[in-house]
């Protein structure tokens, strides 16, 4: 019997985030990056990663792209509170998980409208191809958050 694979991200991803979102600091690029600050579930310091924000009817949606990816853990313990930082822009958010039901409609839009985030996810073993039918089978495996504003 086989070990069960547990899907990780790329060990290039976290370098590259804090590169974007370095250059997003200094102005010189990423300006329209989407940074999402939630506290540490341990520390309770601030903790920032860039992540990909789909728009589909008004709403706005995040998708934890890893399973327990930290970004997700801490929204969780933090009640779903949050900022999220466009640029300059900055707004105060609440993250609100989905239900199975509710998140299989996003999960299949997510390789139509963001595929190079789908991509590293199929890369990384994540979904077993960049296509909505792949995409609905890590429902309940990846959590997708709703955006309000606070």
């Amino acid at each position: 019997m086989t070990a069960e694979h547990t899907p990780t991200p790329p060990r290039w991803l976290k370098p590259l985030n804090r590169v974007l979102m370095g250059l997003q600091r200094t102005g010189l690029g990423m300006k329209d990056l989407p940074v999402l600050t939630v506290p540490g579930r341990r520390s309770g310091k601030p903790r920032s990663t860039p992540l990909s924000v789909l728009d589909e009817g008004g709403e706005r949606y995040l998708l934890e792209g890893f399973p327990g990816a930290d970004w997700a853990r801490n929204v969780r313990a933090a009640g779903g509170l949050g900022t999220l930082s466009v640029g300059k822009r900055r707004e105060q958010v609440r993250l609100v998980e989905l239900d199975a039901e509710e998140a299989v409609a996003i999960l299949r839009l997510w390789p139509e409208r963001l595929p190079d985030g789908a991509k590293i996810m199929a890369d990384a073993g994540v979904v077993e191809a960049v296509t909505p039918e792949a995409f609905e089978a890590v429902v309940g495996t990846c959590g997708v958050f709703r955006v309000h504003r606070v």
